[in-house]
């Protein structure tokens, strides 16, 4: 099985905090993500570039991509970005990681999620979508995803409904199938609606954390969330950090538990590597409750990392692990 990911191609821009008054003072919700335009990216990066940023490349769904490709998997990215410095650094990237890239490159700037990392790991978002915003349904043919059997989808696109629907339509009568990580709460609190409408039309399977997922269903345990969005779809899966994860398919519920770290560093791409390691081994096919493991496992080695620089040594034992 052959996966692809469209979503917002940006660069992550990372700085640790050592408090929290930074995030008052730009007016940053902690822990969640804020779209921000031209003139606050121009205040907002002057802020990081005294912090000693690190950068990588980013956007949710481009992370679940990067894991996999590091998997060896066929994978591929849709996405859209500028003729900058930090455009061709993404497409660089993907190249050297086996993503082939099927890119749209605009006269803009590329995105870039500004990331700041709270004292307890929390992560806080102000993101510059620059080109990626500008995503029309004119970029999205049969040809984007031509050869793949999967396409994933981050919810951060939800900006643009006309988008979004159309590539989740194009991809349907292509006969993929659809998985769609929720990712952030905010983003579903604010457009509550669309989201269910786009699970319950198009979407095989879902992916959400604990708060998402009450988000998702206004309020939820959960327990309840995992039922209620199970039966909007084929496959549900919602994170509970450290006390594990479940899902439920066909009626069936699947537990596993979270692989014990010892010093969490960064928490970036928790989340997005889950994802990648339960697409893994759902394209291996795996077991429910062992795509859920290989998540766990994916999740508790990019945490330990700044940003989603996992070793190459750290991927060889994580290869090996998902072979035994």
């Amino acid at each position: 099985m052959k996966i692809i990911g469209i979503g917002n191609a940006l660069v992550d821009v990372l700085a640790f905090l050592n408090d929290d008054s930074l995030l008052q003072k730009l007016q940053l919700p902690r822990g969640g993500m804020q779209l921000i335009d031209d003139e606050r990216q121009v205040q907002i990066s002057a802020v990081l570039d005294a912090l000693n940023p690190q950068m990588s490349t980013g956007g949710s769904a481009g992370n679940t991509i990067l894991a996999l490709a590091m998997l060896d998997a066929e994978v591929g990215f849709v996405g859209r970005l500028g003729d900058d410095e930090m455009g061709r650094y993404f497409a660089s990237k993907c190249k050297e990681r086996g993503i082939e890239a099927r890119l749209t490159v605009g006269p803009g700037m590329t995105g870039v999620a500004n990331t700041f990392i709270s004292a307890d790991h929390e992560r806080t978002f102000a993101t510059y979508l620059g080109e990626a915003a500008l995503s029309d349904v004119s970029d999205i043919t049969p040809a984007s995803f031509a050869g793949y059997d999967l396409l994933h989808i981050e919810g951060y696109l939800v900006q643009n409904h006309a988008f979004i629907e159309h590539a989740v339509r194009v991809a349907k009568a292509c006969g993929l199938k659809i998985s769609l990580d929720l990712a952030s709460y905010n983003v579903v609190q604010a457009d509550l609606a669309f989201f269910r409408h786009l699970v319950g039309e198009y979407v095989d399977i879902v992916f959400a954390n604990e708060e998402e997922s009450a988000a998702f269903t206004s309020g939820k345990s959960p327990e309840d969330a995992l039922l209620e969005i199970a039966s909007m779809c084929e496959i549900a899966v919602v994170k509970l950090g450290k006390h594990g994860s479940s899902a439920m398919a066909g009626g069936e519920k699947y537990l596993a538990s979270a692989c014990p770290v010892e010093h969490v560093l960064d928490t970036t791409a928790a989340g997005d590597f889950f994802a990648g390691g339960f697409l893994y081994g759902y394209a291996q096919g795996f077991s429910l409750d062992r795509c859920l493991e290989a998540g766990s496992l994916l999740s508790s080695k990019v945490i330990q990392v700044i940003g989603t620089q996992v070793s190459d040594e750290t991927w060889q034992e994580i290869k090996k692990i998902l072979k035994q």
